[in-house]
Formats: C-alpha cells, sequence, structure tokens
C-alpha cells in the first residue's frame, strides 16, 4: 500500500471507530463514501439471516468487468448438473486462445497443455483468468449465461461476449459498446449471492466447491484489504480502465452478509493498488465488517 493510501486507511480506521461509538446506520456510513467517489457507483449490502441492508442505485446496470465470472461459473455447474456437460472433461490450450489481461495460461503455459473443465473454472474465478474463461465459454455457450440469469429473475446480469474477443464473439454489440465484459445491478448480484448461499443455485456439493473457489479469490486490492486477518470471504472482483467492480460473501459471527460495489466512468484509471475505486471497494467492506461487528457484540 503506498503512503497516501496508508494514510487514509489510518483516518479511515480512525473514523470507522468513532462512528461505531454512535452506532450509526449503514446509510450513514456508505452514502459519503460514495458522493466522494469521483464516478458512478451502486452498492448493495444484506445480512442474509436477519435481512438488513443498504442500498444505492442498485438497480442501475453497471458494468462487471470480470466480476460476472462469478455467473458463469454458476451457468457451468448448472450445465454440469443437466448432463450438458461434465466437470472432468478435458480442454486443451491452443496458442490461439490466448488472449491478454487477468490470469495465468496466458504467460505460464504451452500450447497443447490439457486440464479439466473444472480447472478452467477455477483458474477463472481464483486468478480471473480471461484465457480460461473463454475456453468455459466454448464449452457452455455465450448465451447460456444470460438466459438463465434471466428466467431467475435477473435480467441485467449477462456476459455479452468472450475476453478481448468482442469484435469477433459478441452476442449483444450495443451492450458490449456500453458495458463491455458484462453487465448486472448491484441488486441482482446480492440477489444472485444469497441464491448461491442457500444452496438454491446448485445442489449442495457443487455449491460448497463454487464457495471453496470464491474463497480462493487471490484479488486483494478491494473488498477483502481493510478486514482484520484471517476474515473468511468468497468474493469474485473485476478491473477495466474505468471500472473496478467486487461483489461477495463475508462471513462474520453475526452471519453471513453479501456485499456488492459497483464503479463506471471513473476518474482515477490507475493500475495500482491505490486506485481509488479499489480503494472505495476496501472501504464500503470494512464500514460492513464494522457495522455487523458491533451488533454482534451487543
Amino acid at each position: 500500500m503506498g503512503v497516501k493510501a496508508l494514510l487514509a486507511s489510518c483516518s479511515f480506521l480512525s473514523l470507522c471507530s468513532l462512528c461505531l461509538a454512535g452506532n450509526p446506520s449503514l446509510e450513514s456510513r456508505l452514502a459519503p463514501l460514495a458522493k466522494a467517489h469521483k464516478g458512478k457507483v451502486a452498492i448493495a449490502v444484506k445480512h442474509l439471516d436477519s435481512g438488513a441492508g443498504y442500498y444505492l442505485n442498485a438497480d442501475t446496470p453497471m458494468p462487471t468487468a470480470s466480476l460476472i465470472k462469478l455467473a458463469v461459473m454458476i451457468e457451468v455447474y448448472q450445465q454440469a448438473a443437466a448432463g450438458k456437460v461434465k466437470l472432468t472433461d478435458r480442454v486443451t490450450l491452443h496458442d490461439a486462445d490466448k488472449v491478454r489481461g487477468s490470469g495465468i495460461l496466458t504467460p505460464h503455459f504451452s500450447d497443447g497443455a490439457t486440464f479439466s473443465l473444472r480447472d478452467a473454472v477455477r483458474l477463472m474465478i481464483v486468478f480471473s483468468d480471461n484465457t480460461a474463461t473463454n475456453l468455459v465459454l466454448d464449452r457452455i455457450g455465450i448465451a447460456a449465461t444470460g438466459k438463465r440469469m434471466t428466467t431467475w429473475g435477473f435480467p441485467n446480469t449477462r456476459i455479452h461476449a468472450k475476453s478481448f474477443r468482442a469484435d469477433t464473439t459478441s452476442i449483444d454489440p450495443e451492450r458490449s459498446r456500453v458495458f463491455g465484459l458484462g453487465s448486472t445491478t448491484a441488486r441482482e448480484t446480492i440477489g444472485l449471492l444469497e441464491k448461491l448461499h442457500a444452496g438454491k443455485a446448485a445442489n449442495a456439493e457443487a455449491t460448497n466447491a463454487m464457495l471453496d473457489h470464491l474463497k480462493q479469490c487471490d484479488d486483494k486490492e478491494k473488498l477483502t484489504r481493510l478486514l482484520p486477518e484471517g476474515t473468511v470471504v468468497a468474493h469474485k472482483t473485476g478491473s477495466v480502465l474505468k471500472a473496478r467492480t467486487d461483489a461477495g460473501i463475508i462471513y462474520l459471527k453475526s452471519g453471513p452478509v453479501a456485499v456488492c460495489v459497483l464503479t463506471a466512468e471513473n476518474d482515477d484509471t490507475r493500475w495500482s493498488a491505490d486506485n481509488a475505486g479499489n480503494f472505495l471497494c476496501a472501504k464500503v467492506g470494512k464500514v460492513v465488517f464494522d457495522y455487523f461487528a458491533a451488533k454482534t457484540n451487543k
């Protein structure tokens, strides 16, 4: 963390401690963070046991960046349950499949490497691997995820094309132009996380496997950044030039809390941990943690 960000973090943490003394509402603590951000912001928070939460611009469609891979993962496991694919199916990587951006396949794996569809999903979630995502989409179809999400009541949650292949693979060029790789709303993402947590997005074995993938997410610059060491979070992040996103479930003593932070049209486009969009996600995570931790201690 840079010096400026560290100082900002210390000031923010001090403010959190002071706020807890008066037990302010989530709105009074989260709304100012969103207002201060130079860009569009949508936030949704829901305690999955009590239903308590907070929503800001939660029904506004926003870019997901790689966050949409959460929905893609669920579609894979749904198709596996229906017998359309097998998680043990072999996937073969060719040089022509490799795309830039996040992940480990493009820089580290050779042409002809083979691995299971399950492992491709792991790479897609844990390392946000763009090449692995495209290999997964080759198996399940680009349109399948959006169709299922619409059936489940999440019509804005869609992936529009392969990663870095929109010019040749987009199934909705206009949405690709507006939103990029994928789109969602904060409320829909919370609903999807709630469905996953409740075991309604897959059977028990698949649910546990998907949550385990999400718990291994290697991006520590956003939602988990300011949380106490050892806090368990099942989440998926996303980053493109003008949008930073993160959504997941924070496991607290008071119960699991689903959180979604979407940003777009950000002024800060730096590719650094101190990016303002990253740090907003971190601050929201800390506020949510402290708020519901305080509820437990009463």
